[in-house]
């Protein structure tokens, strides 16, 4: 899906090559202050490379238009945008962003059952706790049905229990849609659950150290 090739950006990131399967889900691991975040905002053109290459689909990626790019490549940043509103309207706006037909509510409460988020379409966002907030975001991710979902720190205010639920449901669905998953995480066990691909990012540089298709369940 990507492939990264004499990729540098500022002192931050300096990758020779990498390549990110499609269809899989990769979790991208290191220490804080690796390059992990950075890694990320550059696959959907939050920000560009000072040297070489980045190809999504095998085209370059500078060469694609960025919205379209990012209708098409989701990511959720470790602190959730919550917009005004209600739980429905923080859900619709995604939609609206994406240029794809909006839900209807069982749809929309299904969605919310999947994140394992109790609360009515009807009650306001703003007053979310801050794990709720992660899983509003990512039911939101989930109604786009993008190709690509990338999520920084997607449980990191869930405890242990919720991010287990939640991380089978989601990666289980997205895994049924045949989409490409990409998790930066600081769980190893996060990362040995569900990883198909892990990705190790030290002072710039990424590495893989873990091929091959996990079985889960």
């Amino acid at each position: 899906m990507f492939i990264l090739k004499n990729v540098q950006y500022k002192a931050i990131i300096a990758v020779d090559e990498l390549h990110i399967p499609a269809q899989k889900t990769t979790c991208i691991v290191g220490e804080s202050g690796g390059g992990k975040s950075t890694l990320i905002r550059l696959l959907n053109q939050l920000i560009s490379c000072d040297k070489g290459e980045i190809f999504y689909k095998n085209q370059p990626i500078h060469t694609l238009d960025p919205i379209q790019l990012r209708r098409e490549v989701v990511m959720i940043p470790q602190a959730p945008v919550i917009f005004d509103g209600t739980v429905k309207d923080n859900l619709l706006i995604g939609l609206t962003f994406s240029g794809k037909p909006l839900a209807g509510e069982n749809e929309l409460t299904d969605v919310l059952t999947t994140v394992c988020l109790e609360k009515e379409l009807a009650e306001p966002a703003g007053p979310l706790s801050g794990g709720e907030q992660q899983r509003l975001s990512l039911a939101r991710a989930l109604l786009m049905n993008p190709e690509v979902y990338i999520f920084d720190e997607p449980t990191s205010a869930l405890d242990e229990e919720t991010e287990k639920k939640v991380m089978d449901n989601v990666v289980g669905e997205v895994k049924r849609k045949r989409k490409t998953l990409i998790i930066v995480t600081h769980s190893k066990k996060v990362a040995q659950t569900y990883a198909d691909v892990v990705i190790e990012m030290k002072n710039g540089s990424a590495a893989t150290v873990k091929k091959g298709v996990k079985k889960n369940g």
